[in-house]
């Protein structure tokens, strides 16, 4: 009898034990805060101090990893700013932020945040902030419009790189229009290929520029494309659809 007892307890010992959680599992939060110094630049086209009482669209571009740093006159080198510091004008600011981390991904909640600063403080029109991105700055641009699916009206990604279930995600009114090098040996040209492809199954608004003897920098041809700027121009921003 005593031998059976002793079995009850030690069994009602161990099941007591299985209804409490590990000793070494606990249950708590905590909030995080991320800080980010972003250099950027903003350009304003001619008539946005004499027409006070209109909005502008604004064109958000991200450059290369080879622009990344703190020297801000590198953003000179490709994309929008480098065709502003050659004199041409444009339809709408352009906010050029520059990724302080030459060996790091875009902080692309930064940007949202730096962007929504801007368009907070300026006559933007909400409806007309478009996105733009080359390289690193491509893979970021398909990112964000992941993440902010309805901020952006349009988006042009030059020779970047995106996973492909990024093609679920993005607002399917939102035009878009990739451009890449056949021969990039740095991202490969099927990275847009395969992400075009699969955005048109889906039935996206996608146009795809493809130049045949053109490798990595096929940002020179893109950006030096005037009806890009005329097409980003004339998108208005769409509610997503499901």
């Amino acid at each position: 009898m005593i031998g059976k007892a002793l079995i009850g307890m030690v069994l009602l010992i161990f099941q007591g034990c299985a209804s409490q959680p590990p000793i070494n599992l606990i249950d708590s939060e905590i909030k995080t805060i991320v800080r980010e110094d972003l250099k950027y630049y903003l350009y304003f086209p001619k008539d946005y101090e004499t027409s006070k009482n209109s909005t502008f669209g604004l064109l958000l571009f991200l450059h290369g990893g080879g622009d990344s740093g703190t020297a801000l006159d590198s953003l000179k080198s490709s994309g929008p700013p480098k065709l502003i510091a050659e004199g041409k004008d444009f339809p709408f600011l352009i906010l050029a932020p520059q990724n302080p981390f030459p060996k790091k991904w875009w902080n692309t909640r930064a940007v949202k945040q730096l962007l929504d600063s801007v368009v907070s403080t300026n006559r933007i029109a909400t409806d007309r902030i478009y996105l733009t991105g080359l390289s690193r700055g491509g893979g970021a641009a398909w990112e964000m419009a992941v993440q902010y699916p309805d901020t952006f009206a349009a988006l042009a990604v030059v020779c970047g790189m995106a996973p492909l279930p990024y093609a679920s995600w993005i607002n399917k009114s939102m035009p878009i229009w990739v451009f890449h090098g056949e021969k990039d040996e740095s991202i490969p040209f099927s990275e847009s290929e395969t992400m075009v492809k699969k955005l048109k199954r889906m039935g996206y608004q996608v146009r795809f520029t493809s130049y045949p003897d053109t490798g990595h920098n096929s940002w020179g041809k893109a950006y030096a494309t005037d009806e890009l700027y005329e097409w980003l121009n004339s998108q208005r921003l769409k509610h997503s659809v499901k």
